[in-house]
């Protein structure tokens, strides 16, 4: 059993907000695979789909994005799962541009509380992420726009920002396939490059 975790708040208001990204991304892998993610356990909606011949257990926290691992962590404990191995969680990530995927088999939360509150509960920080970049994409003379933090990421995205997010999430949902079937060493190699989710 592998824990295919994304991250977000629950509620109408925050569905399409950059900060929802990995509720996002569950979304769609749920939609790939004819999965619904209703059921409630764990503090957490869930649904359990076939990925790379593997059973896997999607999940959307409802504990909003700050209180995330009290969601992760008892379906941790209940599975007996190596976090390292089983627990792939996607988020959203400022300091990358929308439209860039990076993965990681572990690593610190750069200022991410879904991510602290994940690793707060596991007692680690060796389990695998997949960052969605949400950030602004820099300006044709290479100057960043700043995104402006709280603020931008629970502001519903604009239409054009929209539809390279459904990009990035048709990227997401392979690479949770290939870490799935493959391992996050291959994933790694073939989606943390740049403009790997539009080959």
């Amino acid at each position: 059993m592998k824990l295919i975790v994304g991250l977000g708040n629950p509620g109408p208001e925050y569905a399409f907000t950059p900060h929802n990204a990995g509720f996002l991304a569950i979304d769609r892998i749920a939609e790939d695979r004819g999965a619904m993610v209703v059921n409630r356990r764990s503090k957490a909606l869930t649904g359990k789909a076939i990925i790379a011949g593997e059973e896997c257990l999607l999940i959307k926290p409802e504990t909003f994005m700050n209180l995330s691992g009290l969601a992760v962590a008892p379906l941790v404990k209940e599975y007996e799962l190596d976090p390292a191995k089983d627990v792939i969680v996607l988020y959203d990530e400022l300091a990358f541009p929308l439209g860039e995927l990076r993965l990681r088999p572990n690593g610190s939360s750069n200022g991410h509380n879904g991510v602290k509150s994940i690793t707060g509960t596991l007692g680690t920080e060796d389990w695998i992420r997949i960052r969605i970049g949400v950030g602004k994409p820099t300006l044709a003379d290479g100057r960043e726009i700043k995104a402006g933090g709280r603020d931008y990421l629970l502001t519903p995205m604009r239409k054009t920002e929209l539809a390279v997010m459904d990009e990035v999430l048709d990227c997401a949902a392979r690479a949770v396939e290939m870490v799935v079937g493959e391992g996050i060493a291959a994933a790694m190699n073939r989606f943390n490059q740049k403009d790997s989710c539009k080959s």
